[in-house]
């Protein structure tokens, strides 16, 4: 249902609602601060990309979107994309691609596709989120140690190298500024969770550096004042070239927000006991991303941290999400100005906190322990996003992910002759389901058990080709066929032409109704003859004695 979660959730709206969701938008307003500007400069942007991304997509995507309760803005998960496609293609491609990501998920949004996207496997999705929070923690080595570097290279092993390189200009201002905001950010939830403890981080390590006049870098030191006012739209210079090397960028960003978004839907809806709508959540998710680059921004999502934020504070409509960015909105205008203060290696505390969240080392570790063909899996995508790339990793890790799937789908389905279960000597046959036929002769009976797809088409080929010499008759059980795909078709149609070339004569028996429609569907059942089409395996051994009568 294409309907924003706001225009349900207002009615019977109350002044107690109202005054819960004012506050836990306003708190979290506070805590999406630092955060955004973190986001922005460890992707290579200034500042202020940060905050108008957490304005203007955390109001679209309240206003507009399919869960009561989510944040969006940026998240630690697009820094590692977002630094690789202004390396690459500039800030005008990061633009062009944002939106086209945003067309991307509307319209899989409007194909409701919102619950299919879900289907990510496990072991990609943490290994690639495993595999950000390395990146994550390994940029902001720099800041917090204050290494005196111009450059940081953007390869994983080439940026440790440099790190190693230049190991020997450690600024211990900054590290005592970077140690005390972690410290700030673990242990003062411990005290009070009313304070965000980003922000005590923020302004006590500020106020630190400007009253002892410590000598380290800060957000103006390196970016220059922050812009007080609001940005005008700006349209990109878009060229035909752009948009083709954009695809597959464009495609990485819509993924991971779609996932990322709906993952952190659920979470919500687990803690409040509610459902959202998830074609709905990936419309807004699509308008946020192609309206805020145009005003300067990066790609939004929503926030899993702070959607929980919002609900421990009391959030439970879209009034909350929408207050949230009216308060950063706020603190942008008025205070703008001071946030030029704010120390690098602060900012970089705080990440290294989101990077250590955002690694589920747990999890990971647990993961280790499963199947052999999931350990490959997260390993494969954790490595890829390490040392190679996140748009590469994503695609190796779901085909990898896929192959195995297969070949699991296909060790499942079984091909068996039966026909000396049938006999009067044969063993116990309770599990097939009949009592004792008599086979005619010339007649070989065989049953597939297990989706008849094209992963087990070769297990079915061989089964075939082992008979010692071809029957008059073949009669193929299909009452464990669930599922009867292209291939499968295929194979039952060479069958079935073969027989009417003199070959053994096909009989199926105990159809589903996903095969029998797929048999109608395509034309084989004019091929194989609804008279071999039979309902169980009595009416298809009277069939194969009438054909064997024939002359």
């Amino acid at each position: 249902m294409l309907v924003p979660k706001i225009l349900t959730t207002l009615k019977g709206y109350n002044r107690q609602q109202a005054i819960a969701d004012i506050t836990a938008g306003v708190v979290v307003g506070i805590v999406a601060l630092p955060l955004a500007i973190a986001f922005a400069i460890a992707s290579g942007l200034g500042p202020q990309a940060g905050l108008y991304t957490a304005i203007i997509a955390g109001f679209l995507i309240s206003a507009l979107g399919g869960s009561r309760v989510q944040i969006g803005g940026p998240t630690g998960a697009f820094v590692v994309i977002v630094y690789g496609i202004v390396q690459h293609y500039g800030v005008g491609g990061l633009t062009v691609a944002t939106m086209m990501a945003g067309v991307i998920l509307i319209v899989l949004g409007v194909a409701k596709l919102g619950g299919a996207i879900k289907f990510i496997p496990y072991p990609v999705v943490t290994g690639f989120t495993s595999g950000i929070a390395i990146i994550i923690f390994s940029g902001q080595l720099r800041d917090f140690f204050g290494l005196q570097m111009t450059m940081v290279p953007a390869e994983f092993v080439a940026k440790i190298a440099a790190y190693a390189e230049h190991a020997g200009s450690v600024n211990f201002s900054a590290l005592a500024i970077g140690a005390l905001t972690l410290m700030i950010v673990v242990y003062w939830p411990r005290v009070t969770t009313k304070v965000p403890s980003p922000f005590v981080a923020l302004v006590v390590t500020t106020l630190l550096a400007q009253l002892l006049h410590l000598p380290l870098e800060s957000i103006g030191s390196r970016f220059g004042n922050i812009d007080a006012s609001f940005p005008a739209p700006h349209w990109p210079a878009v060229q035909l070239a752009d948009i083709s090397r954009l695809v597959a960028p464009a495609f990485t960003i819509a993924m991971l927000a779609g996932i990322e978004s709906l993952l952190s839907a659920v979470v919500a809806d687990g803690m409040i006991g509610s459902r959202h709508r998830s074609n709905m959540e990936l419309v807004a998710q699509g308008i946020a991303n192609i309206v805020t680059p145009l005003f300067g921004g990066i790609p939004a999502t929503g926030a899993i941290a702070r959607t929980a934020t919002n609900i421990k504070a009391g959030g439970r409509t879209p009034i909350a999400g929408i207050v949230h960015a009216v308060t950063l909105l706020m603190i942008t205008l008025f205070f703008g100005k001071w946030a030029s203060l704010i120390p690098m290696a602060t900012l970089a505390g705080i990440l290294v906190v989101v990077a250590y969240h955002m690694s589920e080392w747990r999890t990971f570790r647990a993961l280790l322990a499963a199947p052999r063909g999931d350990v490959a899996v997260l390993l494969v995508t954790f490595s890829l996003t390490v040392f190679v790339d996140l748009t590469v990793a994503l695609g190796v890790g779901m085909v990898l992910a896929s192959f195995l799937f297969m070949r699991k789908m296909a060790e499942t389905t079984h091909v068996t002759a039966v026909t000396d279960l049938f006999a009067d000597d044969g063993p116990d046959i309770e599990e097939l389901g009949t009592a004792r036929p008599t086979i005619p002769p010339g007649v070989e009976v065989y049953e597939i058990d297990g989706p008849f797809f094209f992963g087990a088409a070769e297990k079915f080929k061989e089964t075939m080709a082992s008979m010692s010499r071809p029957p008059k008759v073949l009669i193929l059980r299909m009452r464990k066929v669930g599922l009867l795909d292209a291939t499968g078709l295929a194979l039952i149609g060479d069958l079935a032409r073969k027989g009417r070339a003199g070959g053994p004569a096909l009989v199926l028996s105990d159809l589903h109704s996903q095969p029998m429609v797929a048999l109608t569907k395509s034309g084989l059942l004019d091929v194989v003859g609804e008279d071999n089409c039979v309902g169980g395996i009595d009416d298809a051994l009277d069939r194969a004695r009438a054909l064997t009568a024939r002359p």
